[in-house]
């Protein structure tokens, strides 16, 4: 059986966990988050995951988890690799396995430890639990920033396990934001459209696996939990919920059941999101949580949602990054050298690197990485390198950016592209399309030849001169990083 638990031991032993006794719920867990994942970004040291204890107002035990997957290492353990992979290493070792995964079905258990506590009727309350307030202009209290929204369609019985975000609005009841399009939001739609309640089962902590899954694209009819069975070579043991029979992981943290009622909204929102900037407030439908679960001692996950800049999305574009590289290669676009994502920006900067073999491949290569399924929500800029440049380096992309591109001739802007209500460039009213702007930052191909050669010593001769001096440079570069 998978565990958080246990995977917060393993991580401990990776020297990744970083356990803070005695913060407050409001802000300062969040505020202090942000500071650590600064100070160690700073330092180029990997982000360490948090563990909340002893939270001012909450008994010890009541904890709360953060940063699970924002390191390299945490990720790959996660998904089952070696955990000493760099983030560059992880794209590609990612993007191979992800070739080779076989979906396996989960196994249905009688028992788990989510059902060591149960409560129900007028028993219900989640403000027992230490829920954060993460920004300082949310409209309140979010429980679900790392959770599992799990629903059913009422047509052919799919079941969806989507991660949306859940505010807190007292005991018994919570607001769950689901954008248009997403499955979890269609599901709903059909129970409204026909005038029934919704179903929901909702978990709040649980192994990192289930969050991955559940916040990526899954392929297209293929169930998140068979799909993470299918990453770790074994099946999940999932629960029925008693009220409701729709699945959630068996070693869960805390779980709820519940409905929602078509028809009864009330305002969720404003909530800091990931590109940075707070999703303004609408009415949401209320779920009426009729049922909750949860251990001894329960943790409850967070993703705190800070500025991308803050490296607590890594996870997300390390995969994405995979999924686009191998859409390029899928497409048949050859001497596809590496992709990232930067992490400072998300969904909104993608960075190529190939090696040029034809007039307009970088131009290629941008357009597909830009409208592939992996690239095309929300995007903004592609940028196009050749292999010289490393794409990791943010320095080495803009030289070649401001060097290599001519405004005139090396921009191409796509109209009308795939975006969403979270887009903070997009007026209200014109929200669901924005622009793409593609840049090819190779040397133009027609005259790569007569381009001015590059100054800087060459990898070999580098090479040379490190072998030669490693000590000097050793003891140069430990002094830096005091």
């Amino acid at each position: 059986m998978l565990d958080l638990r246990l995977w917060l031991d393993q991580v401990e032993k990776l020297g990744q966990l970083q356990k803070i006794d005695g913060v407050h719920w409001d802000l300062e867990l969040s505020t202090l988050a942000e500071l650590l994942n600064e100070r160690f970004g700073e330092q180029g040291k990997a982000r360490p995951a948090l563990l909340f204890d002893r939270i001012i107002d909450y008994p010890k035990g009541y904890r709360v988890a953060a940063n699970l997957v924002s390191s390299s290492g945490r990720l790959s353990l996660t998904m089952g690799m070696n955990p000493g992979l760099t983030e560059f290493q992880f794209i590609q070792q990612w993007r191979h396995k992800l070739k080779e995964i076989n979906p396996i079905e989960p196994e249905t258990v009688m028992d788990g430890p989510l059902l060591e506590n149960a409560s129900t009727g007028a028993d219900i309350d989640l403000l027992s639990f230490p829920v954060p307030r993460w920004h300082e202009l949310d409209g309140g209290r979010y429980i679900g920033t790392d959770d599992l929204v799990v629903t059913r369609d009422p047509e052919d019985g799919w079941i969806n396990v989507g991660t949306y975000r859940v505010m807190l609005y007292g005991k018994d009841r919570i607001g769950l934001h689901m954008s248009p399009g997403k499955h979890g939001r269609v599901h709903r739609d059909k129970y409204f459209q026909a005038g029934k309640p919704c179903p929901v089962a909702i978990s709040f902590g649980h192994h990192p696996i289930y969050f991955l899954v559940a916040s990526s694209d899954a392929p297209y009819g293929v169930s998140e939990y068979a799909y993470a069975g299918g990453i770790l070579g074994q099946p999940l043991n999932l629960l029925a919920g008693p009220l409701t029979g729709l699945p959630l992981p068996a070693d869960s943290e805390i779980a709820i059941e519940g409905e929602l009622i078509p028809g009864e909204t009330t305002v969720e929102g404003p909530f800091g999101e990931w590109t940075g900037y707070y999703a303004s407030s609408q009415n949401e439908p209320v779920v009426h949580v009729k049922a909750v679960y949860y251990r001894r001692d329960p943790i409850l996950c967070g993703f705190p949602l800070l500025r991308p800049s803050s490296g607590d999305n890594l996870h997300h574009c390390l995969i994405r990054a995979a999924h686009i590289w191998n859409a390029l290669d899928d497409a048949g676009v050859p001497e596809i050298k590496g992709v990232w994502v930067h992490p400072a920006a998300g969904r909104f900067l993608t960075i190529v690197s190939i090696q040029q073999r034809y007039p307009g491949h970088a131009k290629q290569a941008a357009m597909i990485a830009s409208q592939c399924r992996a690239g095309a929500y929300l995007g903004r800029y592609v940028i196009v390198v050749e292999d010289d440049i490393d794409i990791t380096k943010s320095d080495d992309v803009l030289w070649a950016l401001c060097s290599r591109s001519d405004p005139e001739r090396s921009i191409e802007i796509l109209r009308r592209c795939w975006s969403g209500p979270l887009d903070p460039a997009i007026p209200r009213e014109e929200k669901g399309f924005n622009s793409r702007a593609l840049i090819d930052a190779t040397r133009p191909y027609e005259w790569r030849e007569r381009f001015p050669a590059v100054s800087g010593h060459s990898a070999e001769l580098k090479d040379k001169v490190r072998k030669k001096w490693e000590k000097l440079l050793g003891e140069r570069t430990r002094r830096g990083k005091a």
